[in-house]
């Protein structure tokens, strides 16, 4: 279920991360979402909407930290 718009994303994500995080989060999502249809690709075990937004984290703390309760970019 790739999103089409940030006004799609799991609240969680909606009412944390800045707008320019939810856009990262939005593209590695989706592009997980297509790299990892492929059961032989995921870890054993785990959904394919679950690896893309493992990957969609991961990409948001590539640039951004949360510090306290709240997300901001990395210097």
């Amino acid at each position: 279920m790739p999103y089409s718009t940030i006004a799609e994303l799991p609240e969680p994500v909606k009412k944390n991360l800045p707008h320019h995080a939810q856009e990262i989060y939005r593209a590695a999502f989706n592009h997980a979402w297509d790299e990892y249809s492929d059961l032989g690709k995921r870890r054993k075990g785990t959904s394919q909407e679950e690896t893309a937004h493992r990957v969609a984290w991961a990409a948001v703390k590539k640039l951004y930290k949360k510090i306290e309760d709240r997300w901001v970019k990395k210097a």
